[in-house]
């Protein structure tokens, strides 16, 4: 695989030492791999050895790299934060409270379907479903889903903002809109009888009416 001359960002190893280019080189490349390996799923998806053959290099270079699975997952969550992260997304400006409900349903739909989100999702559902337990087992991975759940938390102040919008409605509709747009994703890709552009129509309809109430 070629590997892009462009500048590449500082890095360091897992003991702390700073990488040199092939280096710098060699994380990039088992972080897109990561990526892609966790966008396909698959019985090997979350795994870091999987990662490892998929980019020609070995558990070793894992290790000195991002120290463990952990130090990995955490890492590809951030380096996907740093391509696709919601704080370097436009803020919508419509004046109605309909419009902004809008542009924000559409950008998460967006969103949903990215090869990103796709690994993102994958990771989530084969890490420990407690945050307790992913807390205790994968601390690294832990704190960078904080940070990404702390991202959507700012879009959704700032998308909604000047609006008079009450906080708690809008609290509630952050912690509904990801999963109820992942639903209607899983449910359109699975085919059938679901017709998954009513079902956004209807979520925007619905959002509407109760921020507006």
């Amino acid at each position: 695989m070629e590997l892009s001359t462009t500048a590449l960002p500082t890095a360091l190893s897992a003991k702390g030492t700073r990488l040199n280019r092939r280096g710098r080189e060699t994380r990039q490349l088992l972080l897109r791999e990561a990526v892609h390996c966790l966008a396909e799923g698959g019985p090997d998806a979350v795994s870091a050895n999987a990662v490892a053959r998929r980019a020609g290099a070995t558990w070793g270079t894992i290790q000195h790299q991002f120290g463990d699975a952990d130090g990995l997952w955490a890492a590809v969550l951030d380096h996907i934060a740093g391509q696709t992260g919601l704080s370097g997304l436009p803020v919508p400006n419509q004046p109605t409270v309909a419009g902004r409900v809008e542009a924000v349903v559409d950008l998460m739909w967006f969103a949903v379907q990215q090869p990103s989100a796709l690994a993102f999702y994958q990771l989530r559902a084969n890490l420990p479903h407690r945050r307790e337990q992913l807390e205790q087992a994968y601390p690294r991975t832990a704190r960078a889903i904080a940070r990404w759940d702390e991202e959507w938390a700012a879009l959704c102040e700032r998308s909604f903002a000047g609006l008079g919008i009450e906080a708690d409605k809008l609290m509630r509709v952050r912690h509904l809109l990801p999963g109820a747009l992942r639903g209607l994703y899983v449910e359109g890709d699975l085919g059938g009888y679901v017709d998954v552009d009513e079902g956004r129509r209807g979520l925007r309809d619905a959002l509407t009416s109760y921020l507006r109430g």
